[in-house]
């Protein structure tokens, strides 16, 4: 990818890919959540690396075809399974072992997987031909090398032998003799040397050498029908092949990134679900002994200025590089505690100067290009270097604050370089503009390779001039023609730039305050006209009451029966409103459902409970929920109307739930209809299907069914079923 050689990160992401097992992509498909949690589990454990293994496309293709593999191509099989049952044996915890116990190798490897030694040898031991075909080689050639030695110690032959080394031509063992040997040695001349003699090899030598081909012929054959044999057993074992294949994929993307963490003691940090930047003692790989940074970008721009050769642009590179590496879970030098990196569709960087000799450009007119080509995207983070590059200063100012305006209405985020206070000053004055400086060491006349949020830095021309070796009386003249005036109009910029955004930030604190203050009053009056309600209920009640005790007084006078008129009186005196106690019930009392109850004036009896504290009782036909404290245990109950209710549900919950293809509130909203659809049929366990895709789906039904008061758990479907795509469901 060329945003890798643009960010400086060839060499680390060379280093990381080193600790694969074979060549992998850097993104990771899929649920990104559930890698991270994969990858972040595996950092606890302890457990040895894979070995490098070869692709297995090319293989099954063969396997597919009904071709027979070779013993090698085999072996590659035989080296992943091998490492999955080193794995399982681990006996791990926690998701890793959950995952790992779904990894069933079926017995019918077995059969394969015995007869390969630990590196990749044939096991000729359990084959009796392969055994005595393998022991009569040995013999012969030992019977080569005992030959070769009594000929070269032959007194017959020593007159011939111009030495006594045993020559290799042509994978042939021969003499080196001179002429007129064929009287004491029978053999065939293979080659003739510089000096005119005869390399020989001895007939009785090539006689068992064609002994030795014709077994080796034999043992091809056998070692075929094997191959042959493996080849059909695995042809059956495609599926489990290709899920084997997935799996380790999977892993080898895991092990990589743990691995190289611990070697360079790195940290793993994913994405989060926004835009925001926040960066805590980063340290750009390229660097060595660099200093940490710490930045938050948190708004749509981020415009460094400052120092000539301060580290404006490794700034840059280092806010686009970690992102780069948390979007593909990178490990990386940052606080990961501290540190949070929001995810981008794209990383785009506007880094060098575009002109060449090839395209016969100008430096301007390539930037143009390159910026009419970021506007075809969406959602991106953009790093420019040194924006006004190629053109007035002025004009560049005027076009680029348009340019960048029109950015961040597309939902971009931009990181900016430049030297030009101009185009500085005339950004600042938004909300959504971070200013950030290097800062220059006067005292010691350079760079401090640090950085100041909320002001516009100076570049200091002259004195980056001087410390790279321009005579001091040019840098004088020079500073002689820029002028005082100039200088203090930079300075103008400069401070007046920083005093406006300290007035929008006092400005923006004040307004912060009212809106506080505003809610707090609205909700006084919310509380205000609810206690008047209450208020208002509560004197209905009393004057209620109030005339019920008069009615009862009045029909005792009528009696005139001056008992009849205390018994009345007594009754009304009953029937009049009591000072309430909340604190009247013991708390020692314990409801439960089916007591008879009093609540205020009024008796009823409780029909459900809500932990200790709440209940629900049923009053004169009428169901209210009240606290257990404000009512009284009673044995009076009166008799209440029947309700029959009955529940009509249409019959259409089934057992599973596709949700492919829809948004994420549209998803929750099917998904919670089908859940109160399979609660009222009584389904106890279903199926969801969401898919892989970018992930957010996944996100989206994962956090409602978390929330979800009637869902016990969740989990992820086995591979038949769809795997990660797919969540099982207990109600």
């Amino acid at each position: 990818m060329p945003i890798i050689k643009q960010l400086d990160l060839q060499n680390h992401i060379e280093q990381f890919e080193s600790f694969f097992s074979r060549k992998q992509p850097l993104y990771m498909e899929g649920d990104q959540e559930l890698h991270f949690k994969y990858i972040k589990a595996l950092d606890t454990l302890e457990f040895k690396a894979p070995p490098k293994v070869a692709e297995f496309t090319n293989a099954k293709l063969h396997l597919k075809k009904h071709g027979v593999l070779s013993f090698e191509q085999i072996f590659e099989f035989v080296k992943v399974v091998r490492y999955f049952r080193y794995l399982n044996k681990q006996n791990f915890e926690g998701i890793v072992g959950d995952w790992l116990a779904k990894i069933v190798i079926p017995e019918e490897f077995l059969a394969i997987e015995k007869y390969f030694t630990h590196d990749g040898k044939f096991e000729e031991n359990l084959d009796e031909n392969l055994f005595h075909l393998g022991k009569n080689i040995q013999e012969h050639k030992s019977n080569i090398a005992s030959t070769l030695k009594k000929m070269t110690n032959s007194s017959k032959l020593a007159g011939y032998l111009v030495d006594t080394q045993v020559h290799y031509i042509n994978n042939e063992e021969c003499f080196l003799v001179r002429g007129g040997f064929n009287h004491v040695l029978k053999g065939s001349v293979i080659g003739r040397s510089t000096g005119g003699f005869f390399y020989v090899a001895p007939d009785s030598i090539l006689k068992t050498k064609e002994k030795i081909r014709f077994i080796e012929q034999e043992r091809e054959a056998i070692f075929y029908t094997y191959a042959k044999e493996f080849s059909t057993t695995l042809a059956t074992l495609l599926p489990f092949l290709n899920y084997i294949d997935k799996e380790f994929d999977k892993f080898d993307n895991y092990q990589a990134r743990v691995f190289f963490a611990q070697s360079k003691n790195l940290q793993i940090i994913k994405t989060k679900n926004d835009t925001n930047v926040v960066l805590k003692e980063f340290i750009h790989p390229a660097l060595h002994k660099a200093k940490p940074i710490s930045v938050d970008f948190s708004k749509n721009i981020l415009m460094i200025t400052g120092v000539n050769a301060g580290g404006k642009t490794m700034l840059l590179k280092s806010i686009l590089a970690a992102t780069f590496m948390a979007k593909y879970i990178i490990p990386m030098q940052l606080n990961a505690n501290t540190s949070h990196i929001g995810n981008f569709k794209k990383i785009l960087a506007i880094i060098d100067d575009p002109q060449n000799v090839k395209n016969d450009i100008s430096t301007f007119a390539g930037r143009m290009q390159q910026f009419a080509k970021i506007f075809n995207h969406k959602s991106a983070i953009i790093g420019v270097d040194e924006i006004e590059l190629g053109t007035d200063s002025d004009e560049a100012a005027a076009l680029f604050k348009v340019i960048l305006d029109d950015l961040i209405k597309r939902g971009h985020k931009v990181v900016v370089t430049t030297h030009h206070k101009r185009l500085a000053a005339l950004m600042a004055d938004r909300d959504d503009v971070e200013l950030m400086a290097a800062i220059y060491d006067e005292e010691a006349r350079r760079p401090t390779y640090e950085f100041m949020q909320g002001i516009i830095g100076k570049s200091y021309a002259f004195e980056t001039a001087s410390r790279y070796g321009i005579a001091h009386n040019l840098v004088e003249q020079a500073k002689k023609v820029y002028g005082d005036n100039s200088e203090k109009l930079s300075l103008l910029i400069e401070r007046g730039s920083q005093l406006e955004r300290e007035l929008k930030q006092k400005h923006k604190k004040v307004d912060e305050k009212l809106q506080e203050l505003t809610k707090k009053e609205q909700a006084i009056k919310e509380q205000k006209e609810q206690l008047l309600q209450e208020l208002e209920k509560e004197k209905a009640l009393l004057k209620q009451s109030y005339e019920t005790a008069i009615n009862e007084a009045k029909k005792a006078a009528k009696g005139n029966d001056t008992q009849a008129i205390h018994r009345a009186m007594n009754k009304a005196k009953q029937k009049l409103p009591k000072e309430k106690e909340v604190t009247s019930v013991s708390r020692d009392i314990e409801f439960k459902v089916g007591d008879a109850v009093k609540y205020h004036s009024q008796s009823g009896v409780i029909v459900a409970m809500k932990g200790k504290n709440e209940a629900m009782i049923e009053m004169n036909g009428m169901k209210v929920r009240v606290k257990t404290k404000y009512l009284k245990p009673t044995k009076i109950f009166t008799s209440k109307p029947k309700t029959d209710v009955s529940l009509h549900v249409s019959k259409k919950a089934g057992l599973k739930c596709d949700l492919h293809g829809m948004r994420s509130d549209e998803a929750c909203e099917v998904l919670d209809k089908f859940l109160n659809d399979a609660l009222i049929n009584g389904w106890d366990e279903v199926i969801v299907y969401h898919g892989i895709g970018t992930g957010k789906l996944s996100y989206a039904v994962k956090e409602f069914l978390k929330h979800h008061p009637r869902v016990k758990g969740f989990e992820d479907a086995p591979q038949h079923l769809g795997g990660f795509g797919a969540k099982i469901v207990k109600l």
